[in-house]
């Protein structure tokens, strides 16, 4: 996998700011932190690093306003998953290797080596990402049970994506999971062509990402017209290799084992048509040391959504965890007009 700070298979990484830049710091208390094995006798305590991790068929730009709240309060590390943003195509998928959420909990692995090698550690997941964050869990419990002093799971799923009906009745729901795989595989096959339907039909796509996006009809068109942007930089080959995966994933068991005593965020959007509320619930209840909060009148995309709730109640989890003082100035969100920048 590629080293953060660059392209790779791991993807591009940023600490702070843009990629390879170095981290803003700011005033980091060790209060609330749960002791690590790996901490020095007499030393002073080590900042904390936040690490954030997208979502499917989005970049990392998708934590725009949590981004902008955060920085020069916290050191931060943004990065694209593979296939993903500013990152290369899987070279394995290129080869023909299907993708697992396992690689991706490698993947994490890798940024974290290269951008945040030591201290004590955030981890923040969206939908995939926060599934990428349970496979690092199962397959590094240690790096977890050493260095992660806090985790946001905002939007996901610790397993059963193959129940979640999107909001159609059964029959049509049944329908889709049958064809869905195969219809994604062909159109992955013809990529140019599938780009240009998509331009010709630009107004349905964009119906379809609000309807599957947001939980509220008059969500800022500008924010609106972001997550098409974000959506529709994925291409169609990379949207069919990631599908399977998710089918696979399971891990509710290991994210108890291994996240049980880590303080933690749950959050999800009241009206998320794509990981239910419902799975959020399941994650909250595996999770001893976890709150739970669920955003009226939200959809998937709840962090763009309602910037405010979300930025808020992580910086309420970073309070806690010993990540910020308590009575730290975390920053306006950024401008909903131009998400993004």
């Amino acid at each position: 996998p590629g080293t953060a700070g660059g392209s790779g298979a791991a993807g591009t990484a940023g600490a702070g700011g843009s990629a390879g830049a170095t981290g803003a710091v700011g005033a980091v208390g060790p209060a609330g932190a749960r002791k690590r094995r790996s901490s020095r006798r007499g030393a002073a305590p080590q900042p904390v690093t936040v690490v954030f991790s997208h979502g499917y068929c989005l970049s990392q730009d998708s934590w725009h306003f949590q981004r902008a709240a955060l920085r020069g309060v916290v050191r931060t590390v943004h990065w694209d998953q593979r296939s993903h943003g500013r990152s290369e195509r899987g070279r394995a998928q290129a080869d023909g290797v299907p993708l697992t959420i396992d690689q991706l909990g490698r993947d994490l692995k890798a940024v974290i080596d290269a951008a945040a090698p030591e201290g004590p550690l955030v981890l923040v997941g969206h939908s995939m990402g926060g599934m990428t964050m349970m496979a690092l869990g199962d397959q590094f419990p240690d790096l977890v049970r050493d260095r992660v002093v806090g985790a946001a799971f905002v939007g996901t799923s610790c397993g059963k994506l193959g129940e979640v009906s999107f909001g159609l009745p059964v029959a049509g729901v049944n329908a889709v999971r049958r064809v869905l795989p195969g219809v994604l595989k062909a159109l992955g096959s013809q990529t140019e062509l599938v780009e240009r339907g998509r331009r010709a039909t630009a107004d349905l796509f964009a119906g379809l990402v609000k309807r599957y996006s947001f939980g509220s009809k008059d969500v800022d068109p500008a924010v609106a017209r972001f997550a098409e942007r974000l959506i529709e930089g994925t291409p169609i080959d990379v949207v069919a290799e990631f599908y399977p995966a998710f089918t696979d994933h399971d891990k509710a068991d290991a994210l108890a084992a291994v996240f049980g005593e880590v303080p933690a965020l749950v959050l999800a959007g009241e009206n998320d048509l794509v990981t239910p509320s419902a799975h959020s619930q399941i994650i909250a209840d595996l999770l001893r040391a976890a709150e739970l909060v669920i955003v009226p009148d939200a959809g998937h995309l709840v962090m763009l959504e309602h910037p405010g709730t979300v930025t808020g109640r992580l910086a309420e989890l970073l309070a806690r965890t010993g990540a910020l003082p308590a009575d730290a100035n975390v920053g306006p969100y950024g401008s909903p007009a131009q998400p993004g920048s």
